[in-house]
């Protein structure tokens, strides 16, 4: 199924701060959210996702704050993320502006939540992001991470993408502990085991690892067709404009 792509640079907050790691660690400061929301709106983004990268660890709820002002700030849909841990948190999210929500450690423990959150708000509003790490004694490899990527929970993150498609969301985000912030390529056979297990229908986000315009080809052959990418736009290794212009040329459908 040839779909468009759609590029979605991601802003990792700490404190009301975008931040940028590596691996999950070795944060640095990257701006203001709203100022880099309006860049990437005006450099062509087609969506956002802004992720609050310490509320699950710190038992808070997202900032909703920082979401209102994005709301009135952006010009594109945009995601949000961190310690979204209920129904009623993800509809504070939403009504502060959202299009959308990220869940993850939550929606691990209790998974039936996400059948409730697709029947209240629909499919398209519900991503489901998975933490892995490689693990060759899970059947496909990888392991799910849970509370920021900091606890291992001896499930498999495929079976567990699979389940999550199950109860009908529209979007599974994975991003791999191994390949994130080092700009050496996505990993690509965790987006390949993903889009085979899941729904054509289902977004399937690329995240962790981009560094070069070719790695963005890549992550679309191997099946994703959401291109999410983090410090490669914040410190402008890579241009928006510059990524459609490849990306069109290799075939790739974008806005």
């Amino acid at each position: 199924m040839s779909r468009q792509l759609v590029i979605m640079p991601c802003l990792d907050m700490i404190a009301g701060r975008v931040v940028k790691g590596v691996k999950f660690v070795d944060i640095k400061d990257a701006g203001d959210p709203v100022e880099c929301c309006r860049a990437y709106c005006a450099a062509g983004a087609d969506e956002l996702a802004m992720l609050d990268i310490t509320a699950t660890l710190e038992s808070r709820a997202t900032l909703l704050d920082v979401t209102r002002r994005v709301a009135d700030a952006v010009t594109v849909p945009f995601t949000m993320g961190g310690g979204i841990n209920s129904v009623a948190a993800a509809e504070a999210v939403l009504n502060a502006g959202a299009n959308k929500f990220s869940t993850s450690s939550a929606a691990f423990r209790n998974p039936m939540m996400l059948r409730e959150m697709v029947k209240e708000f629909g499919p398209k509003t519900v991503t489901v992001a998975i933490d892995v790490l490689q693990n060759p004694a899970m059947p496909s490899g990888y392991e799910v991470y849970i509370d920021g990527g900091n606890t291992a929970t001896g499930r498999d993150a495929v079976e567990w993408a699979k389940q999550s498609d199950g109860f009908g969301v529209g979007c599974i985000l994975p991003t791999s502990k191994s390949t994130d912030g080092v700009r050496t390529g996505y990993d690509l056979p965790l987006i390949r085991k993903i889009r085979e297990v899941v729904r054509p229908e289902v977004d399937v986000v690329a995240s962790g690892g981009a560094g070069t315009l070719e790695h963005f080809a890549e992550a679309a052959e191997a099946g994703a067709n959401v291109l999410l990418a983090a410090s490669v736009f914040h410190f402008h290794v890579i241009d928006i404009p510059t990524l459609k212009k490849f990306l069109k040329a290799k075939g790739f459908k974008v806005a």
